[in-house]
């Protein structure tokens, strides 16, 4: 920074002059003067100056006219965010981002429309299917390990328009949850008798995400790491005891088996319920993808991705399909309990009821973080960062977003949160088939321009014909969702119900055409995608032999740690 930018503070005792070393900085800053805080608070106030990096892409932007795809390329990946993830912090990102209300909460009204055999249909399904945009996410990430993740990649090889839907998509899907995340851990509260207020507990809750979001990267990475893992204990715990209660350990009751498969029954709604589940088990598996989004803040990708990708997966799949097989196997599809619509109803939960019946009560824990990554698409603002490598910009919109929150203590909690959740309700669909699409455009463009697989520092497992698969589920998905919006179970056609079911369509589609007519952006023809701006490991030769060293010591360790390696 010159010394203008800081004329206001150079003669503050906090702060002390100094020169730019022309060893350590680029020739364009090198004997610029500069001003270097002294004090604890002198640091503190620096710290949210603009970062250098940012100011030199906002004036990148600012220079261009009109839209210019190479430009948008360069500056997502010149990202200033800071780098200090390790691979622990991913992997409970992923899964602390994917364990929480859809699973503890949503999982009982999904449960009584569709039955304990659809909710293990229908999980399963969006499982195997998340397997597939997991590894095609992590191949993307590892090479182009940009600011934006999927929504730049969109940018890349889609549609620069398509870009820009998928990219407020996301951002109204997290800006939703913020809100209803917070809602639901206050009204939690209030059923184990708390006598408080619950927009109390909002701002307390508020408070404390907003101050972890302000602590950068380092503190945010940390602060998920401790949640999730409270989380992860928490779901092993129930596992445990759901097990022992199923087999007769319990209290009261005896032993249960599968006595409510047969009565009331294994299907509630049959086909169609089934259908009427998928996209509650998309937003409870919603969270998975911020392994690609963290790729940016992420100090070794190339090391830490595949194998929090591979990882992330199983164990959530592990902790959803046994834990929700409990679920149905210890509270029947027409408990009275289930049939609150409100996903903030701290009442319908499966795993509450499931204890009480048992004759046990125990603590509910409940924490949910909204990290809304910043692009280009947006207000200028929107994409501030400071020398901490904070988006300060999206802090401040998610948390006066997060005040919504204090609905909670009005009666009308109910309705605002329905029609804020149809905003988020199909947006993993269309995020995680963008992804698969993304995937294959990128490895069609990866033949074309003459490179190899062998280039590739991660491979999908699934490959290209995973990606067409999960593009394929993805389309049913939305096409099932349709069919129950339009005709939804128990009540005739109406227009309410279709758009709290299907919202997020329009929405997505009203951004791509606005966007699409506005800046005229071209479709993204694979033979001049842009395969350079942003990769890591430019050196191809090093790269290969860095790999066969790789596989040359893999292959001399023992067939179950090889066994391992290729799953985990």
């Amino acid at each position: 920074m010159s010394e203008k930018a800081y004329q206001d503070s150079d003669n503050s005792p906090d702060y002390k002059t100094a020169t730019v070393d022309y060893a350590t900085v680029d020739s364009k800053d090198a004997g610029q003067v500069t001003v270097v805080p002294t004090t604890a608070w002198g640091k503190l106030v620096d710290s949210f100056r603009p970062n250098d990096v940012y100011l030199e892409n906002y004036r990148e932007a600012h220079a261009s006219g009109g839209y210019d795809i190479e430009n948008a390329a360069n500056r997502t990946a010149k990202s200033p965010l800071a780098r200090h993830l390790k691979g622990r912090h991913l992997q409970m990102i992923a899964i602390g981002g994917s364990i929480g209300t859809g699973l503890f909460v949503n999982s009982g009204l999904a449960l009584n429309t569709g039955g304990p055999a659809a909710l293990l249909i229908a999980f399963g399904i969006i499982g195997a299917m998340l397997y597939t945009v997991v590894h095609a996410l992590g191949e993307l990430a590892v090479i182009f390990p940009v600011s934006g993740a999927f929504a730049t990649y969109s940018t890349r090889f889609i549609d620069p328009a398509w870009g820009f839907a998928m990219g407020w998509n996301y951002a109204l899907q997290w800006l939703v949850v913020f809100p209803l995340e917070l809602v639901a851990a206050s009204i939690t509260l209030q059923f184990w008798h708390v006598n408080v207020n619950s927009a109390a507990w909002v701002a307390i809750f508020w408070t404390l995400i907003v101050v972890i979001n302000l602590f950068g990267v380092k503190g945010y990475g940390e602060a998920e790491f401790v949640f999730s893992l409270i989380k992860v204990v928490a779901v092993v715990g129930f596992i445990i005891l759901g097990i022992v209660l199923v087999c007769g350990g319990g209290p009261v009751g005896g032993y249960i088996g599968g006595k409510y498969w047969h009565n009331p029954g294994a299907f509630a709604y049959g086909f169609k319920g089934v259908c009427s589940v998928f996209v509650t088990a998309a937003f409870a598996f919603s969270g998975t993808e911020l392994v690609g989004l963290a790729a940016a803040e992420t100090a070794n990708p190339r090391k830490t991705l595949p194998s929090a990708v591979k990882q992330v997966f199983w164990r959530i799949t592990l902790f959803y399909i046994i834990a929700l097989a409990l679920v149905g196997l210890l509270v029947p599809y027409d408990n009275p309990h289930l049939l609150g619509a409100s996903s903030v109803d701290a009442t319908a939960s499966p795993f509450v009821i499931a204890i009480e019946n048992a004759g046990h009560l125990g603590p509910a824990i409940r924490h949910e973080r909204c990290h809304y990554d910043l692009r280009p698409v947006a207000p200028k603002f929107l994409g501030y960062i400071d020398k901490a490598g904070r988006p300060l910009g999206g802090i401040l919109v998610t948390s006066i977003f997060g005040l919504l929150a204090f609905v909670s203590a009005s009666s009308a909690e109910g309705q605002v949160f329905d029609w804020l959740l149809a905003l988020s309700g199909l947006s993993a669909i269309f995020t995680w088939g963008s992804v698969c699409l993304c995937h294959i455009l990128f490895r069609r463009a990866w033949k074309l321009q003459g490179h190899t697989l062998e280039e590739l520092a991660f491979k999908s497992h699934s490959g290209v014909i995973g990606s067409y698969i999960g593009l394929l589920l993805n389309i049913l998905v939305l096409i099932a969702q349709f069919w129950i919006a339009v005709w939804p179970i128990g009540v005739t056609p109406n227009a309410t119900d279709f758009f709290q079911a299907y919202l997020a369509a329009p929405v997505v589609l009203v951004f791509y055409i606005f966007y699409k007519i506005w800046k005229r952006t071209p479709f993204v023809r694979p033979s001049q995608a842009d395969l350079v701006t942003g990769r890591r490991d430019v050196d191809i030769p090093a790269l290969v032999e860095e790999l066969r060293i790789e596989k040359e010591e893999l292959r001399q360790r023992n067939v179950f740690f090889r066994i391992y390696k290729f799953w985990c």
